[in-house]
């Protein structure tokens, strides 16, 4: 497997793990019914997100930012692995992307301004470089 498979594996899986964290915390805080029942608008009054602890919001927040910027990523790993673009760059860039997505769950957990949008532009300018190079 190339590096950058690796890195997008891990970065799979770290999503799993935030997904995991997010659950546990928005479900030892909310009422069974709220969070296993349909989340219709009227029933839950408000937003889950607006219904939680401010770090349990952040924790929320965290993962559907990965799902942004894992799209991103599984392009740029797709695109660099069937174009035959890997290079040191490329497995460079991949490792960086995901020590960036490490970092940033508990850079905003822990509200840690500006950190928190510095690591995520790090991980930003990762993929695109990513796919920069695939160009190349």
């Amino acid at each position: 497997m190339t590096p950058e498979l690796t890195a997008l594996t891990l970065a799979g899986l770290l999503q799993g793990a935030q997904f995991a964290l997010m659950a546990v915390r928005t479900n030892l805080e909310l009422p069974a019914g709220k969070t296993m029942g349909p989340r219709d608008p009227e029933r839950l009054g408000k937003p889950i997100p607006e219904q939680v602890t401010p770090k349990t919001g952040r924790l929320i927040r965290a993962l559907n930012n990965h799902f942004e910027g894992l799209i991103l990523f599984t392009l740029a790993v797709v695109v660099v692995t069937l174009g035959d673009k890997a290079t040191g760059l490329t497995a460079g860039c991949a490792w960086i992307y995901l020590i960036a997505r490490a970092l940033y769950v508990p850079a905003y957990y822990f509200g840690l301004t500006p950190w928190r949008s510095i690591i995520w532009m790090i991980g930003f300018v990762a993929t695109m470089l990513m796919l920069l190079s695939a160009l190349i």
